[in-house]
């Protein structure tokens, strides 16, 4: 159940631990904080992407180490063993990449769930939202890495020969044809060797809602023959609209867990 609708998050708003994990393309000139802080679901916790993630390094949003990751949710006052609502004001369905972070890290699947719809649809509901901060109390979150939920770049480079896996590529057709220039300094145009090219908007509503269950597993059959493998790696411009695809995987794929690369094309394009 990596999805819940709004009227379950209502009915159970004060027994989960709810994150709100905007995050927005820099050339939108929005800030995820800042927006919260003008407005969120109650007992909303603000998980900053860009600032947790790993640091000293050009490519963004990467992973960062077991420790580092401890302390972050630590602070934010969430258990190993809390249930967890992700949501999003975003149109890159940001909470998606919250969503995978904690899987990596070894929070239970079954705990982790992203708001359907996320921040708009909740308002458009007429459901309340706050102003007021949640006053944390730290815990001692411990995590477990799940390595094998991330490709790095020699992985991606080899898998061009091998084929072990397939990778599915979330950015647009444009981009990914290397017809239109990447948003990205420095990076070329193009797209990885033998991957294919699924634009995350094709299996999201106009709402910012997923489309119904049936309706990606065609979506995903038209690339992937069958949607009961495993094998399947998820890439972007810079790893998190990926995460949107690897969630929509899972909801049609049980058995799978969601796996990304991490340096996606902001590492590749380099290369």
């Amino acid at each position: 159940m990596s999805l819940v609708d709004t009227e379950w998050l209502k009915k159970k708003i004060d027994k989960v631990k709810i994150i709100d994990s905007s995050w927005h393309l820099p050339q939108t000139n929005r800030d995820g904080y800042s927006e919260y802080k003008n407005e969120h679901i109650k007992n909303s916790i603000f998980f900053d992407i860009d600032k947790y993630s790993k640091k000293n390094i050009e490519l963004p949003h990467m992973l960062v180490d077991k420790n580092d990751w401890e302390t972050i949710v630590s602070n934010m006052g969430i258990k190993n063993n809390d249930e967890i609502v992700i949501y999003d004001n975003s149109n890159v369905l940001s909470a998606c990449r919250c969503w995978y972070n904690f899987i990596y890290f070894g929070h239970d699947p079954k705990l982790v769930h992203v708001l359907n719809g996320g921040l708009q649809k909740w308002k458009r509901e007429k459901k309340d939202t706050t102003q007021n901060i949640k006053v944390i109390k730290k815990t001692n979150y411990l995590c477990d890495e799940n390595k094998n939920l991330v490709k790095n770049l020699k992985q991606v480079k080899e898998n061009i020969i091998t084929e072990n896996f397939m990778i599915l590529d979330a950015r647009s057709r444009e981009r990914f044809e290397g017809k239109a220039e990447e948003p990205r300094k420095g990076l070329r145009s193009g797209s990885i060797p033998n991957s294919k090219c699924l634009p995350f908007r094709e299996i999201i509503n106009i709402d910012n809602t997923f489309k119904s269950g049936d309706e990606i597993r065609e979506i995903f059959k038209e690339k992937i023959k069958d949607v009961g493998v495993s094998n399947v790696v998820f890439s972007c411009g810079s790893g998190v609209t990926a995460c949107v695809l690897a969630l929509a995987y899972s909801l049609i794929n049980v058995k799978y867990m969601p796996t990304i690369y991490d340096g996606s094309w902001a590492e590749f394009g380099k290369n």
